[in-house]
């Protein structure tokens, strides 16, 4: 017999997947626009050809790769947790 897992774990990764998903929504908006595309129409490639990269433009990249991280891991063990119960 295949051991289950609780109800809480499904729900705690749900909640979870939620809260990441938001933040990474956030996250990836809070990005300048790297020129050439929707934002030059609209104004943002002016700004956008200025000056290199920042710490606050480096630190946003690493903040975004790792929620992005939390959250393709949630997908994984949602993924994993629905396996072990259809089983």
């Amino acid at each position: 017999m295949i051991p289950t897992m609780p109800i809480a774990f499904a729900y705690t990764l749900i909640v979870l997947l939620i809260i990441t998903s938001i933040l990474l929504t956030l996250l990836i908006l809070l990005h300048r626009g790297k020129g050439g595309g929707m934002s030059s129409m609209f104004g943002g490639g002016v700004t956008s050809s200025l000056a290199g990269s920042s710490v606050a433009e480096k630190n946003l990249d690493r903040y975004t790769v790792l929620v992005g991280i939390i959250w393709f891991a949630c997908i994984v063990g949602l993924g994993f947790w629905l396996k072990l119960q259809l089983a």
